[in-house]
């Protein structure tokens, strides 16, 4: 009896392991439903990622701006005077957009440095001894605080009592 079942299994074609599993796959319909999902999700997160990504770096700034303010103080508490330019506080980066902050003593600049001074919107200069602000992201910058080029500055305001976007002034 052993026997015979041998010679029928021998006689049989064999079925490779693959062969006898149903074939499964993805349809179209699966990949295209995958495929917008995922899209879907991509186009939620990017945006939230990116405005994450501006808020820390105007948040950068700001702790920057609050760091050299306090630099600008020591170095008038040593030499009386504020610097003349930040090169005189060594140790001076960019912003976090890569620019140069932007720094303006007033008693640098002499009689006409109103003329030179950031303005808020009644066109009253910002501070009373310098002006200290990055350009923030458009790495563009216009006096008055009201013009579209300045809403996005990092701004020290108020001899020092407000730092931040210019837009929120």
């Amino acid at each position: 009896m052993m026997m015979s079942h041998r010679k029928r299994e021998e006689n049989s074609p064999r079925l490779s392991p693959v062969m006898r599993l149903p074939k499964r796959g993805f349809t179209l319909v699966e990949l295209t439903l995958t495929v917008a999902i995922v899209a879907t999700l991509a186009g939620i997160a990017v945006p939230v990622y990116f405005s994450y990504l501006d808020k820390a770096r105007i948040a950068v700034a700001t702790a920057d701006i609050h760091t050299l303010q306090v630099k600008i103080q020591m170095y008038q508490d040593a030499y009386g005077k504020v610097p003349d330019n930040l090169t005189d506080l060594k140790e001076i980066g960019s912003d976090p957009w890569g620019n140069d902050y932007q720094y303006l003593s007033f008693a640098a600049a002499g009689p006409g440095w109103k003329g030179k001074a950031r303005k808020d919107k009644f066109l009253v200069p910002l501070n009373s001894t310098y002006d200290l602000y990055s350009k923030g992201k458009d790495g563009q910058s216009k006096l008055p605080l009201t013009a579209k080029a300045s809403k996005d500055d990092i701004i020290r305001a108020s001899d020092g009592a407000f730092i931040g976007l210019a837009s929120e002034f």
